[in-house]
């Protein structure tokens, strides 16, 4: 059998199938004249599909770079609102500007409060469902030229005035001449904006924004960072925070860091003054840790802390969108770690109750002062010398009378003498915080009584039997030696008696000078002080 030929002009000759195409057309057959027409039409045919798909290809490669740009504006529009929306701000009410402490210029005070609320963590953290209280909490100041920054912890078991507030919802509060700082948050109804005005009103200080956190902040942000570094100087086990940690340092991050932070009983003496200081070496270490490369420059970390962050806070409605807390956050962030001092709030154990504390003064008084006046705890350069603002109630200087003597120095034992102080200056809140300094001076049984009719200046009546214990508490006050009087009609059994005047108020508007040191054995953590370890 012979092959069939194709016929001349329908088909091609391949000679060489392995031979590459643009090379084929030197060994393809001639074709016929009709051939040739067809050929000059699919050439022609080609080159227009060759354009048509130029042209496509243009098109697509310019929808696909406007579907790129889209795509990464509608990304970032995205990741505003999911930040945006996960932030949660609360409009505090603060009431009469004219009883706040001065403005603190370009300073800021930042008020943290961790809250131990337990609402929806079930029963393994105690006390479930408990709407929170001001477990601990923070006065972050930072300096106006941004070179340092001093943050006090102010202790939950404070004993201290507690200041009418309003909440958010409108509610009014009533305020209480003594009680617990930790009760300034969550109970009756109080939320951040009491707290902050209790700050306020018992330190002088003015307060600029607030945050709060909760339980999953503590454990969600150290896990963003991939863990925090933290010290311990022995063996922990405390079955009540549920941390057992080993001598040594470590990296905790989650239900560990939320434990670590929560530890007191196995610590120190075993109360809450011991467990700030572990509070604020995990602060320090998660400042160095979100400021170091590691995180910087690391988007998936980056991204995981902002999201951990805003999820967490409730914020006062003056930073509470992301973009007011960015710029916070990048003015904060100018401080140099070195340039942080964390510390405490100076206390003394409380008389009436030796489970709490009352402020120490004149310490308390003097380190308030100091953050009031824009002064540094760290050796930086300090700004010019000027004179402090008032520094409210806790910080006021006693009141004086030049003209007259002072009262010569207390002698007599004044422990267990019943005292009242009544109010009559005319303005509200003045025998709270009298009370409070004068239990740390020894009349530990000092009182708040009803007010008194407005009076000029302030006095001490006596019994007959107590004229010591009267001398004493004039010069506690540095009242003049003339303040000092017995009572008229009074019984042997009575106690002394305190009326507040006008001159209170003269005394504490007027302004003192800035303390130029801190308080003696004032306990302080630096923010890059990696030796500090829980004791």
């Amino acid at each position: 059998m012979h092959d069939e030929q194709p016929e001349a002009g329908r088909y091609r000759v391949d000679p060489a199938p392995g031979v590459p195409r643009q090379r084929r057309r030197a060994v393809e057959a001639p074709a016929a004249p009709v051939a040739e027409g067809r050929r000059d039409s699919r050439r022609r045919a080609a080159a227009l599909a060759k354009r048509s798909r130029r042209r496509r290809a243009l098109k697509w490669t310019a929808g696909a770079g406007a579907l790129v740009m889209v795509a990464g504006c509608g990304g970032a529009y995205y990741l505003y609102r999911h930040f945006n929306d996960n932030l949660t701000s609360v409009k505090v009410q603060l009431g009469d500007e004219s009883e706040r402490p001065p403005a603190a210029g370009d300073a800021l005070n930042i008020l943290v409060i961790g809250t131990d609320s337990r609402e929806g963590l079930g029963r393994e953290y105690g006390d479930e469902g408990s709407t929170g209280h001001a477990d601990t909490t923070l006065l972050f100041h930072i300096a106006k030229d941004r070179t340092n920054a001093t943050v006090i912890s102010l202790p939950r078991d404070l004993m201290l005035p507690i200041p009418e507030c309003q909440n958010a919802q409108g509610k009014k509060i009533p305020g209480s001449a003594r009680n617990e700082f930790n009760n300034s948050l969550g109970q009756a109804g109080r939320d951040a904006g009491c707290t902050w005005k209790t700050v306020e009103k018992n330190t002088g200080i003015r307060v600029d924004h607030f945050v709060q956190v909760n339980f999953e902040a503590v454990k969600t942000l150290s896990t963003a960072v991939g863990g925090v570094e933290v010290c311990a100087a022995k063996d922990i086990n405390d079955t009540d925070s549920h941390l057992k940690m080993t001598k040594g340092r470590h990296v905790v991050q989650g239900e560990e860091a939320l434990a670590f932070v929560r530890t007191r009983h196995a610590v120190g003496m075993g109360g809450d003054l011991t467990r700030i200081p572990l509070q604020q070496q995990f602060i320090s270490s998660m400042i160095r840790k979100i400021k170091s490369d590691d995180t910087l420059t690391s988007p998936t970390k980056l991204y995981k802390l902002a999201d951990a962050a805003t999820r967490a806070l409730t914020v006062d409605s003056g930073i509470g969108s992301v973009d007011k807390l960015k710029d916070l956050a990048l003015d904060i962030s100018k401080v140099d770690t070195k340039n942080i001092t964390f510390t405490t709030a100076p206390v003394l154990d409380d008389p009436q109750d030796k489970d709490r504390v009352i402020l120490k003064q004149p310490d308390a008084g003097q380190l308030f002062a100091m953050v009031a006046a824009d002064r540094s705890l760290t050796e930086t350069t300090a700004p010019p010398a000027a004179e402090a603002p008032a520094t409210g109630a806790a910080a006021a200087p006693a009141p004086t009378t030049p003209a007259t003597p002072a009262a010569p120095a207390p002698t007599a034992d004044t422990k267990g003498v019943q005292l009242t102080v009544r109010n009559g200056s005319g303005t509200r809140g003045q025998s709270g915080p009298t009370v409070e300094k004068l239990r740390t001076k020894g009349f530990a049984k000092a009182a708040v009584g009803s007010d008194a009719p407005l009076a000029a200046t302030t006095t001490v009546t006596y019994p007959a039997n107590l004229e010591a214990e009267a001398t004493a508490l004039a010069a506690a006050l540095g009242l003049p030696g003339d303040a000092v009087k017995p009572a008229g009609k009074s019984d042997p059994k009575g106690g002394l008696l305190l009326v507040l005047g006008k001159d209170v108020l003269a005394a504490s508007a007027a302004p003192a000078a800035v303390p130029t040191e801190a308080p003696e054995d004032l306990q302080r953590v630096q923010a890059d002080d990696t030796d500090v370890c829980a004791k």
